[in-house]
């Protein structure tokens, strides 16, 4: 398993699996502990979704280059210093350490969005798939908001910790999740935001590589009082300017009766995905176009 050593000097576990064009996931592929992946079915999640991605994508011809981005900040915050610079760095250097030169990019929610900013700053990517974040009218204020919120929460629970609940969240009742997160978790992802508020995501209709955008029908978020009442339309963004993303080339689609946390499953995704990356298949010795 190589190990990728990110710009700020710590490594994180890479995975690679099959052969063909490369496609870089941000996601997980080794099995969880039983209590978490247990937390994770009671929001509706599948704490097997990374493996499962991974596998059926590299049984479609393609190779998988694996790596938990998302875990690694987790173990590792960067409050201060996660930039959407930061994170193009961190990506490519993941690609690095497998010997993509050139690979498809798949992320879901924050983690497309990364991919939408490591499409507009390097011409390695062959193809960039974002799944539950529209490439127009995202929802950066919005998610700073809420980010800023969360940050708030987890500096309260660090000064003055509650008990935990012993019952299990409603998904998508956000009010009812207890925060768990440290100050410098939260934190990095304060800064992310903030490095993105000047951002004009018109850019996106710039990108010349093959593009896929996929959401849920049903994913507008409403956060309650306790996130300052936000919400984070996901959903209409793409639908309201569908017509302009499909005539700069992304293809879109719109999952029915799919929500935020449903139209990550494998079982929704993977239909749309594959076929998607089969008909774009990458060589990595094709220019940039």
């Amino acid at each position: 398993m190589p190990a990728a050593t990110l710009p700020d000097g710590s490594t994180l576990d890479v995975t690679t699996l099959g052969d063909g064009p490369a496609v870089l996931l941000p996601v997980r592929t080794d099995p969880l502990e039983e209590a978490q992946a247990d937390a994770m079915r009671a929001w509706g999640a599948d704490p097997d979704l990374g493996a499962l991605l991974a596998r059926r994508v590299a049984g479609a011809g393609f190779r998988v280059v694996a790596a938990d981005y998302e875990a690694h900040l987790a173990a590792h915050p960067r409050p201060g210093t996660l930039t959407a610079d930061a994170v193009t760095a961190d990506l490519l250097a993941v690609a690095d350490a497998a010997g993509a030169d050139r690979f498809a990019y798949y992320g879901y929610s924050w983690l497309a969005l990364a991919g939408l900013q490591l499409a507009l700053r390097t011409d390695r990517l062959t193809g960039l798939a974002m799944g539950g974040y529209p490439p127009l009218d995202g929802p950066y204020a919005a998610m700073l908001a809420v980010t800023r919120a969360a940050h708030r929460l987890a500096l309260a629970h660090r000064d003055a910790p509650r008990p935990a609940s012993t019952s299990a969240p409603e998904p998508g009742d956000w009010d009812s999740v207890e925060m768990t997160q440290a100050p410098e978790q939260t934190g990095q992802y304060v800064t992310l935001y903030e490095s993105l508020a000047g951002f004009d995501d018109a850019a996106a209709l710039t990108l010349a590589v093959p593009r896929l955008a996929v959401v849920g029908a049903d994913d507008d978020i409403v956060y309650g009082p306790g996130w300052g009442d936000v919400e984070v339309v996901i959903a209409g963004a793409v639908t309201r300017r569908r017509a302009e993303l499909e005539a700069a080339g992304w293809t879109v689609e719109v999952l029915p009766g799919k929500d935020h946390t449903s139209a990550m499953q494998a079982d929704a995704v993977l239909p749309v995905l594959l076929p998607w990356l089969t008909a774009h298949r990458g060589r990595p010795d094709l220019p940039h176009r």
